[in-house]
């Protein structure tokens, strides 16, 4: 659905017991601006990115986007980043994917402080600022969170953020992403939610899907320690082998309906409360219609309330 068609969905999100509205950014449209016409659409609804990268902006480019935002909607912001992946980070923005987890610490950090209006002089371990100062700084700060795969930057999104973004996880899933988040961790994750009765019809979406993650090293590594190595290995290395049809041919149903919600809406409903149910705090419902669906329907038929 294009950005100017979103209007009515989005001002209707508030009375159907929706909370929040994230954004992402991969090769389309970018993580602030429909945020920006988000906050004079629905002022109620808390609005963050999920995710904005940290490569492909220098510090203070997104320190100066997420003060805008802040400043758009006070108190109601929450700026999300994380690393993203080596084709968007090298090969289609120039940049070099080095030390993620050093430059996911210093960002965060440099944010906290630009953030506030302060000053900043700083020699980081991966970058360096001179002098920069926001100005206008927004009067309510936003808050921080960090997109996590395992428990170091997990843990450091604990450590050094207010919260933290995860995806691509069962229900059963969430207990191991808690436990190095720790009780006071707001633990966000983005739930793919495709609503149809047709079961055949949502898997084969969520195979291609799944393919296209979980062959990015960082996906397999963080389903290995899910303990789905093993489940994805035969797709992986028909993956590798350049056989497509294969890969997506040896994607267990099990593992689908695992990482995938579907079924009627009222399923998926009940689906995403078993995530709220195991630990999780904020659901966010990436709705992946099936073919032909109307996509203000289905989030509707999606809502909280109804």
């Amino acid at each position: 659905m294009p950005l100017a068609d979103q209007r009515e969905v989005v001002t209707g999100l508030p009375a159907l017991g929706y909370t929040d509205a994230w954004s992402s950014e991969v090769n389309g449209t970018d993580a602030f601006t429909p945020l920006a016409l988000a906050a004079q659409w629905a002022p109620a609804l808390r609005l963050g990115t999920a995710i904005a990268p940290i490569y492909t902006r220098g510090p203070a480019l997104l320190a100066m986007s997420a003060a805008t935002l802040a400043g758009l909607a006070p108190g109601r912001f929450v700026l999300g980043i994380g690393t993203s992946s080596p084709a968007v980070v090298e090969r289609w923005n120039a940049a070099e994917l080095a030390r993620p987890y050093q430059r996911a610490r210093d960002m965060l950090r440099f944010l906290r402080q630009a953030l506030t209006g302060e000053k900043v002089t700083e020699q980081y371990e991966t970058f360096r600022v001179d002098g920069f100062r926001l100005d206008p700084a927004p009067a309510t700060p936003p808050a921080l969170a960090l997109a996590a795969l395992r428990p170091q930057m997990i843990k450091l999104a604990a450590a050094e953020a207010d919260a933290v973004i995860t995806n691509w996880l069962a229900p059963a899933d969430v207990p191991a992403v808690r436990a190095p988040a720790g009780p006071g961790c707001e633990l966000v994750a983005r739930i793919f939610v495709c609503p149809t009765p047709d079961a055949g019809v949502a898997r084969a979406i969520a195979r291609r899907m799944i393919a296209a993650y979980m062959t990015v090293p960082a996906y397999a590594a963080y389903q290995a320690w899910l303990g789905r190595g093993e489940a994805l290995a035969p797709m992986q290395e028909a993956w590798a082998a350049g056989d497509r049809k294969g890969a997506l041919a040896a994607i267990g149903d099990e593992v689908v309906d695992d990482l995938v919600v579907h079924g009627a809406p009222q399923a998926c409903r009940e689906r995403v409360a078993e995530y709220q149910a195991r630990g999780l705090d904020t659901p966010v419902i990436a709705v992946v219609p099936p073919p032909g669906a109307d996509v203000t329907g289905l989030v509707r038929e999606l809502a909280p309330v109804r």
